[in-house]
């Protein structure tokens, strides 16, 4: 439980964190939080020779408005998040993500962007983010960039940022009128990771659901779209129970991918997303109606 040698350098500014990510090449890594990074370097499982450090990078942990929706910080953690006004009133499902995350030190501690950037199959936020269609924000030697929510992740543990890029900030939009949104997961009881996890936002309007995005995490390499179920709500007219149970029959059709372990198979994971989908697009159409 002790990790190979390595150099420790804190950055002043973003500037600075790119000029030292630079200077220490391939074998840099960024330290935000540190749930995720540290344990992974005491198992050995990452070994970086150069640790960057950007908590004191000022500006990194803010949360503010940004047109029709919310900028956030990367460095804003899981506690900041769940108790800020501005993402209650706008973004209220990833304020409630946010109070759902593991306990309260690790709360107090995480860090969104941390969190995106690990890109763990298991964590809350990129269902969350995907299903939102969010854009994710990466500083590098060429200036800003803005990546879809559905371009970032790329596999187990991967994502879409490049060498030299660090994920400054996320942007969101605001759940405005006739919109929901809403977040199901079953919690696995040691690490309060997602054993199986899905996000609906949907959108009505004259009495039937205009739009609608149903995502599911913590069942395979990423998070997938589960296209089919988001489409069977889609023009219907009334959206009742039966509806969204047919609709989430459909998720199933997304999960080719299911994997297992010790403590729940990959078939297991599949009917836990099924019946989590029932509950969150009822629960995002409950809030676009307004109930």
């Amino acid at each position: 439980m002790i990790p190979t040698p390595f150099d420790y350098v804190r950055a002043a500014s973003l500037d600075d964190a790119l000029a030292k990510l630079k200077a220490a090449g391939g074998d840099a890594k960024l330290l935000a939080g540190g749930h995720s990074l540290v344990p992974l370097m005491k198992l050995r499982l990452a070994e970086p020779a150069t640790l960057v450090d950007l908590g004191r990078v000022p500006g990194l942990d803010e949360i503010v408005e940004d047109g029709d929706g919310v900028r956030i910080g990367a460095l804003a953690t899981h506690a900041s998040i769940a108790s800020s006004e501005l993402l209650r009133s706008r973004c209220p499902v990833l304020a409630s993500t946010a109070a759902g995350i593991g306990d309260l030190q690790i709360r107090n501690r995480g860090t969104i962007g941390g969190s995106l950037a690990h890109a763990d199959p298991a964590a809350d936020y990129p269902t969350v983010i995907k299903a939102l269609a969010a854009r994710i924000v990466a500083a590098g030697r060429n200036g800003e960039r803005g990546i879809a929510a559905d371009d970032f992740f790329t596999g187990v543990f991967t994502t879409s940022l490049r060498q030299g890029e660090l994920l400054t900030a996320v942007r969101v939009p605001a759940i405005g009128s006739g919109w929901g949104a809403a977040y199901e997961k079953h919690r696995h009881p040691a690490s309060g990771y997602a054993v199986a996890a899905v996000a609906a936002v949907v959108k009505l309007a004259d009495g039937k659901c205009a739009d609608a995005r149903v995502v599911v995490g913590g069942v395979s390499g990423m998070p997938e779209h589960a296209t089919g179920a988001a489409n069977a709500i889609i023009g219907m007219s009334p959206v009742d129970e039966a509806a969204i149970a047919t609709a989430a029959d459909k998720v199933p059709e997304a999960l080719a991918g299911a994997v297992g372990d010790t403590y729940a198979s990959g078939e297991y994971r599949v009917h836990l997303a099924t019946v989590l989908a029932r509950r969150a697009i009822g629960k995002a159409l409950g809030e676009a109606a307004g109930a």
